[in-house]
């Protein structure tokens, strides 16, 4: 969804003029992204740290049947984001099979993503409100005169309640945490293995916990 000048980076790496940002940039060796390059980069970020195989999974999650992630267009885009300095990489020892390697954004690579979604978000927000209303127009009108009262209603419903889901997942994106019991760090979303040292997380009381921290979330 992001689009022109929203994926040029150069223009923000050449702002920064502190020596500690210039050295933080320095092994960035691309001035501008691709959409898809911005929502991997996008889908590691909110995952903190994922393996490639889990992130085709959650890409086609995203991308809701219009587009089809796959392994061979996947991991090409991973590598050269690695050579660019955007991600890095480690290898775990997968507590269910071989070995793995997990994905997260360099510090230079999170800085310029949260720069450009801090600068551009709301005319992003308003490019999709835009973007929404003219796909509804067409949607409505694909039908006969006498069935558009019946899809407006059928619309409006939908829209409705995607924004709903929206408005109640925004505090749970930051509200999880669990601490792993083994390597004590901090794990901002549920998952069945800790991502930094493989210790099963799934217990009784991470279960709990868990459930406690979403009852706070809406209270």
């Amino acid at each position: 969804m992001w689009f022109g000048k929203f994926l040029d980076i150069k223009d923000q790496v050449e702002a920064e003029t502190s020596e500690f940002k210039k050295k933080l940039f320095a092994d960035i060796k691309k001035d501008k992204l691709t959409p898809l390059e911005f929502s991997i980069l996008e889908n590691i970020f909110n995952h903190e740290e994922i393996s490639g195989y889990d992130l085709i999974h959650y890409l086609n999650e995203h991308f809701a049947g219009t587009w089809e992630a796959k392994s061979g267009t996947i991991y090409p885009i991973l590598s050269k984001l690695k050579v660019q300095g955007f991600l890095k990489t480690r290898t775990v020892k997968s507590p269910i099979g071989p070995l793995k390697k997990l994905y997260q954004l360099t510090e230079a690579g999170k800085v310029i993503l949260k720069g450009k979604v801090k600068n551009h978000f709301f005319d992003q927000i308003k490019f999709m409100e835009n973007y929404l209303n003219e796909l509804i127009s067409i949607y409505i009108h694909s039908f006969l005169e006498e069935e558009h009262k019946d899809k407006i209603s059928e619309v409006q419903d939908l829209i409705e309640k995607s924004f709903e889901r929206i408005i109640k997942n925004i505090p749970l994106t930051v509200a999880f945490k669990e601490t792993c019991p083994k390597c004590k760090n901090e794990i901002e979303r549920k998952v069945a293995f800790c991502p930094h040292c493989g210790e099963p997380m799934y217990s009784d009381k991470s279960e709990r916990s868990y459930v406690e921290n979403k009852k706070e979330v809406k209270t």
